[in-house]
């Protein structure tokens, strides 16, 4: 009972079943067509002989005929019967298309909803009194309590690998998970300087970070005294794994792929983990329409295979990277 609850939620593969079935019918259709065709020229071949024998033959010269035309009939009939075939296969994949593009925005939507979330995260953080305090007022009993402060949200939170704050001049001055970067020079990392020079939060893409040894995403929300004054950075280290909490629960056939690309096509999610930052789809037509700006839903077929593809909307004032999410059901 819950293997039959388990397969109707997943209508791909309720569809390829049919579309199984269909090729079965083809099959068949096919093997009528044979015996129609055999029997066309049988009832030809009785027609000459019914000839060759005179008034004898007469009666099997009306058989044959009848024959004859019954094949031909049965003919026409098995290849109305495929066209009907091909049209409900055509339809089926039409239908698979469909929804997998709904899954494909519907995974796109949950991961910016969550990133969200960050984005909300690292801004309301950077309003603190104990992040402000040690920027204002360096002491070891400010950035002690600074630090106590991150390490608490880092554990109730749990989704993040470290966070820091960091001073006006690019120094690390207080962490919640990796002490040994406090007094490192940051000036010169891009979201740095893009956070101060912008006045704004910035995200960067999915990297690997050596520090963290993990996937990870960096949110980075400028700290402001009283007046407004920008006086630091405070920025996360979010875990990307629990992207994968996302990814691994997307209802697709155990032969589909999915995958989050980046900006420039690579791949930054997948549930095959080895394609992370290692493949490229570009070559896809599916991903050219994406990266080109002409589509932002819909989907293509290439070599038996749909591939269908949203673009990422952003969620609230999140506006996105310029994800997408590519998936790919078979056809075959």
């Amino acid at each position: 009972m819950e293997e039959t609850a388990e397969k109707s939620l997943n209508v791909s593969v309720l569809m390829n079943e049919l579309k199984k079935d269909n090729d079965e019918m083809q099959v068949v259709m096919k093997q009528i067509q044979d015996i129609s065709t055999k029997s066309n020229i049988l009832a030809l071949n009785s027609g000459i002989e019914a000839a060759r024998a005179g008034e004898a033959g007469r009666g099997f010269s009306v058989v044959a005929t009848e024959i004859k035309k019954f094949a031909e009939e049965s003919l026409q009939a098995s290849r109305q019967s495929e066209e009907i075939i091909t049209s409900i296969q055509n339809k089926a994949n039409e239908i698979i298309a469909v929804r997998t593009v709904d899954i494909a925005y519907d995974t796109i939507d949950k991961i910016d909803r969550n990133l969200f979330e960050r984005n909300c995260d690292v801004q309301a953080w950077a309003t603190f009194d104990a992040i402000k305090q040690c920027l204002l007022a360096p002491s070891p009993e400010t950035v002690q309590h600074a630090e106590a402060f991150l390490k608490n949200i880092h554990a109730i939170y749990e989704v993040y690998f470290d966070l820091f704050v960091v001073d006006l001049s690019g120094k690390i001055v207080a962490s919640a998970q990796h002490p040994n970067q406090v007094g490192k020079d940051m000036s010169k990392r891009t979201w740095f300087k893009e956070t101060v020079r912008t006045n704004q939060v910035y995200v960067t893409d999915m990297y690997y970070s050596d520090v963290v040894e993990g996937h990870t995403m960096s949110y980075s929300s400028p700290v402001h005294d009283d007046q407004g004054n920008i006086i630091g950075v405070f920025t996360t280290r979010f875990n990307w794994e629990f992207i994968y909490d996302i990814i691994d629960r997307v209802k697709i056939d155990e032969t589909s792929k999915l995958y989050v690309i980046n900006s420039e096509g690579y791949v930054i999610a997948s549930k095959d983990r080895s394609d992370v930052l290692n493949t490229k789809l570009n070559h896809l037509r599916a991903v050219e329409l994406l990266l080109s700006g002409r589509e932002t839903r819909g989907y293509t077929i290439e070599q038996n295979h749909i591939y269908a593809y949203c673009l990422t909307e952003g969620y609230n004032a999140y506006k996105g990277k310029g994800w997408s999410v590519v998936v790919m059901e078979s056809i075959v």
